[in-house]
């Protein structure tokens, strides 16, 4: 009895780890596309590689570079933050996957403006833009940091007389097509007048002082260089945490400037719209006009979305075991993974998201067995029984400091990777501390989360004087995958149920055997 005890004990420590199961259930996958929301998707590919040996390969080649490979076939899926395009401004064929697909939200976040400037030897950490003054500056229009529209965004400094070297993307971006998007909506008659064309592009004109760099990685490296300093870059919130650097707060439409937190990216999403017609090619794209306009105070203006582009049909690369790889992945990124959003600089997704994305992973061939029940979905954003409608993050987002409303006034606490470094008031204004800062709307790491503190160091080569800030380090505590197959653990489990069965049950067999015989079994 006690020898079944203790095999049977050990059946089951060998049957409870995640990692053995795991790595007998889930078919390898593959997917190119947005460095935007990269950050993230590396983080929740540790998770799985982590928890479950799950393995999730991913290269940051650019939105339009991930849209074609999936229209090639090469891989299973892509990442893009705008749909495929039917008339690709570079003159390449039209993006017609031949199989069929769907769009699925994967993590929310701002475009942010990572900048290299210092006042008399001192990293200015505290710059404050206006969105005509964002636009001026990568339209050619304002070229030195002591321009008076600058100035006036910034009572509180003394800019200094540099030029300002705007630095782009070189590659087919989805974070390019965002901020064009953006500048063609909000001033268009600067951006026609500078790109020759109305409407977004994926490939920044490069003019002027304009400087191209390949990446998210690329633009971020660049400004964060000692060469760097001057530069000013368009790149995703995450990339300046990592990068030790600040970013500029943008002024929103009521009035104040704000920094692309997790809460203000939230709150400035409560206006997007969404495609809901589950029959359109576009379905759940977004349409940001009213999020540029939001009057919410505590909006970031600049705020958007990344998708998932996933397979609803077997083809190219893609199979249906890849499919139950791919739903358990994504099941894992709209769920539990959202929890590290904001540790990671991007904002999770609220409910009705997260509900439409479990739509879209119901229709990937082989994903039956991935969780898409929002009452067993840990995201920060909403609670079980919840409105879709509701996203609690929006809901204690704080409101901007005095000091950050448009006047005399200016902040001087640091943003982003340099949030806890503060810039002397130089100019006539007057101070002030802001509440909206990264460490004050990050959010909390999940129960078994770690941090580890990043610099410079973390993009290539980067000043080592830069602010260190956090690197998103975070390793969430996943909830229970479903497997689709039988491993090593569950039949060596169902053995020793075999052998107990065997040594309890049998011997009271036999011996109620032997009574009816006649025989004595004790002799």
């Amino acid at each position: 009895m006690l020898l079944a005890v203790m095999f049977f004990a050990g059946a089951a420590a060998v049957g409870s780890s995640p990692q053995r199961a795991a790595a007998a259930t889930y078919t390898p996958i593959s997917g190119t596309g947005s460095t935007w929301s990269q950050n993230a998707l590396d983080q929740w590919r540790k998770n799985v590689a982590a928890n479950y040996g799950m393995t999730v390969n991913y290269s940051g080649t650019g939105s339009s570079a991930g849209r074609r490979d999936f229209v090639a076939g090469t891989v299973d899926f892509a990442v893009s933050e705008i749909p495929f395009q039917a008339s690709p401004e570079d003159g390449s064929a039209a993006e017609k996957p031949p199989r069929g697909f769907a769009y699925m939200p994967i993590v929310a976040g701002g475009t942010s403006f990572m900048y290299n400037v210092k006042i008399g030897g001192k990293r200015v950490t505290n710059l404050r833009l206006g969105g005509e003054t964002v636009t001026k500056i990568f339209t050619g229009k304002i070229t030195n940091w002591n321009d008076p529209q600058i100035a006036a965004d910034n009572p509180g400094l003394a800019m200094p007389n540099k030029p300002i070297v705007p630095v782009v993307r070189s590659d087919g971006s989805g974070s390019t097509a965002q901020f064009t998007l953006w500048m063609s909506k909000q001033y268009p008659a600067l951006w026609q007048s500078f790109s020759g064309k109305a409407g977004l592009t994926s490939q920044y004109p490069v003019k002027g002082a304009t400087k191209a760099q390949n990446g998210s990685l690329g633009v971020a490296g660049y400004v964060s260089q000692a060469y760097g300093e001057g530069a000013i870059t368009y790149v995703e919130y995450s990339y300046a945490l990592k990068s030790g650097f600040p970013v500029a707060k943008i002024l929103n439409s009521s009035g104040y400037y704000v920094e692309p937190t997790a809460p203000s990216v939230a709150v400035a999403l409560l206006k997007a719209q969404i495609n809901t017609n589950a029959s359109s090619a576009e379905y759940l794209t977004q349409i940001l006009d009213g999020v540029y306009n939001n009057p919410d105070k505590r909006t970031y203006p600049l705020s958007s979305y990344s998708y998932m582009i996933v397979p609803t049909e077997v083809g190219g690369v893609f199979n249906t075991d890849k499919g139950n790889t791919l739903g358990t992945f994504a099941s894992y990124m709209l769920c539990e993974g959202q929890q590290q959003a904001a540790a990671l600089g991007y904002s999770p997704l609220p409910m009705n998201l997260v509900l439409a994305g479990f739509d879209q992973i119901k229709r990937v061939p082989g994903a039956g067995s991935a969780n898409v029940d929002p009452n067993s979905c840990n995201n920060p954003t909403f609670k079980k029984g919840d409105s879709p409608s509701n996203n609690q993050l929006a809901v204690t987002a704080p409101q901007p400091a005095a000091c950050d409303k448009q006047g005399p006034d200016q902040c001087t606490t640091g943003t982003a990777g340099a949030a806890g470094t503060a810039t002397v008031v130089s100019g006539s204004g007057k101070g002030g501390s802001s509440s909206n800062t990264a460490n004050a709307a990050g959010g909390a790491m999940t129960d078994g989360a770690s941090s580890s503190a990043g610099s410079a160091a973390d993009i290539g080569s980067a000043d080592a004087s830069a602010s260190s800030g956090a690197t998103g380090g975070a390793v969430s505590t996943p909830y229970t995958l479903a497997s689709a197959s039988w491993g090593t653990g569950q039949f060596v489990m169902l053995g020793a149920g075999a052998f107990l069965v065997l040594v309890i049950v049998l011997p009271a067999l036999l011996s109620s055997r032997l009574k009816k015989l006649g025989a004595d079994p004790k002799k």
